[in-house]
């Protein structure tokens, strides 16, 4: 189990899980793939920002954390997708620290 400094990480609300949680390149066998993990958090600020177009004060609001924190959610998503393109790496969506908008399901995950 990872150890972290500081506070713990806030729970992010996410109005959107995915459906699909796992990408790869076609043509390559997934054991023969490396796979970067995205957070479902990850993925919610990518969707806030890159394709709601919301500013990130207002996406930060929206998932209820501090602008800083939401941008570090956000540097994260963004540096694990462009190495997963650009390297030809998998992308696996899975666990983290969220609740589900409506305040009815709550997902953690001690590897995130």
């Amino acid at each position: 189990m990872k150890k972290c400094r500081g506070r713990p990480k806030c729970p992010r609300r996410v109005e959107q899980t995915p459906d699909v949680t796992y990408f790869k390149p076609r043509g390559v066998p997934l054991s023969d793939l490396e796979v970067v993990s995205l957070t479902v958090e990850e993925l919610e600020a990518l969707r806030l920002v890159d394709i709601e177009g919301l500013r990130q004060e207002d996406a930060a609001s929206r998932v209820g954390i501090s602008r800083r924190a939401f941008w570090e959610d956000l540097k994260s998503a963004r540096m694990k997708v462009a190495l997963a393109l650009s390297r030809g790496k998998a992308i696996e969506i899975k666990g983290g620290n969220y609740i589900r908008a409506e305040g009815t399901d709550i997902s953690e995950d001690a590897d995130a």
